[in-house]
């Protein structure tokens, strides 16, 4: 725990040294408000940027890859789209906006935009580290089932024990709960991994993206669908209990059910990006107040402030991988159950209360 406290301590300082430039050293024409200084390290950005020291930007310019239709690929690098003072500039007739996308100046053009962004080479990384990760620990295991485990694997191990016998076992079952293994463990560290990486000086906000948190709700979603026995359509199409006449003429039970479905993975996809965001703006706008107020004791404030909401956002990046896990166990749980013999259990159940 104080070696826990030690390097969060140090990596909150280290973060807030490296954003502390971007918000003071622009000239009063150019300084960034509160507001625009938090959403730029939210925000996605087609340029990674590092710090800035007096007015040089210490950045990592990435690939712009536009597909214009009737042209083809075009390809060009972020910093061809600023000049040396890192004012934006046009090229070929685009630009990248206020929000960081890339725009044209003829609207009568029509393109996409594949490029690599900030949050996009992030994914990279992440994919490439549990490659790393999740192949070493197995390779050991192919080696010696039986020897204890030792390095990364000790580290793995216990979580991945977690995630089958606390959260796949207890919700779909004992009989079906294997074959959902590999999506509920990747998808776990992928969440895990990307909300920690989240929290380093510099790095991208990658869970705190929507389209990465519908992308993986629609996942599970698409599981579930497609795992879905007679028995569980049934319940949705044709809910047993219910009076026939909120089924029929008007389906209102079924339309009801049916809402239920899409609204799973809408919450699941809200969940981890709003809680991922709003963890972020916090301690940015912690850091903001120590420039608003200008004071060193609201920087002693801010900074254990800062400290403390670090502390929980560690705990956070955990609770939210589990959470998301969990919830789409349930979900794979309900699609796979047996509801075959329910209604004779019940109807059973209720001829021995009435002999009785």
């Amino acid at each position: 725990m104080p070696k826990a406290l030690i390097i969060t301590f140090f990596a909150y300082i280290t973060f807030f040294f490296s954003v502390l430039p971007v918000y003071s050293s622009e000239d009063s024409e150019t300084k960034e408000g509160p507001t625009d200084f938090i959403m730029h390290h939210v925000q996605d950005s087609h340029e990674w940027h590092f710090a800035t020291i007096g007015h040089t930007h210490v950045t990592l310019p990435l690939p712009v890859i536009i597909y214009e239709i009737g042209s083809g690929l075009k390809f060009y690098m972020s910093s061809d789209f600023v000049d040396e003072h890192h004012n934006k500039v046009e090229v070929d007739g685009y630009f990248i906006d206020e929000h960081d996308h890339i725009a044209s100046s003829d609207p009568s053009r029509s393109f996409f935009d594949i490029s690599i962004t900030k949050n996009v080479l992030t994914l990279f990384i992440s994919v490439i580290l549990l490659f790393v990760v999740f192949l070493s620990t197995a390779s050991k295991y192919k080696k010696d089932p039986l020897k204890a485990p030792t390095g990364i694997q000790s580290f793995m191990e216990p979580i991945i024990l977690f995630v089958r016998d606390e959260i796949a076992r207890p919700t779909i079952g004992e009989k079906k709960y294997e074959k959902f293994m590999p999506y509920l463990l990747s998808v776990f560290f992928f969440i895990w991994f990307n909300n920690l990486m989240g929290l380093l000086p510099g790095a991208a906000n990658l869970t705190g993206n929507i389209a990465v948190t519908m992308t993986l709700a629609l996942f599970t979603f698409i599981i579930t669908t497609f795992s879905g026995t007679k028995s569980y359509w049934k319940h949705i199409f044709n809910t047993p209990g219910v009076p026939w006449w909120l089924k029929l003429p008007v389906p209102l039970m079924p339309f009801v059910e049916f809402i239920g479905v899409l609204t799973k993975p809408f919450s699941l996809m809200v969940r981890l990006f709003a809680n991922i965001t709003a963890g972020h703006i916090i301690i940015m706008s912690l850091i903001a107040l120590v420039f608003i107020f200008q004071s060193w004791t609201v920087g002693i404030v801010s900074v254990l402030f800062g400290l403390f909401m670090m502390m929980i956002e560690l705990l956070v990046a955990f609770i939210q991988a589990f959470v998301f896990t969990l919830l789409s166990a349930i979900y794979f749980g309900l699609a796979t159950e047996d509801h075959e013999h329910e209604p004779e259990v019940s109807q059973q159940k209720e001829l021995e209360e009435i002999s009785a």
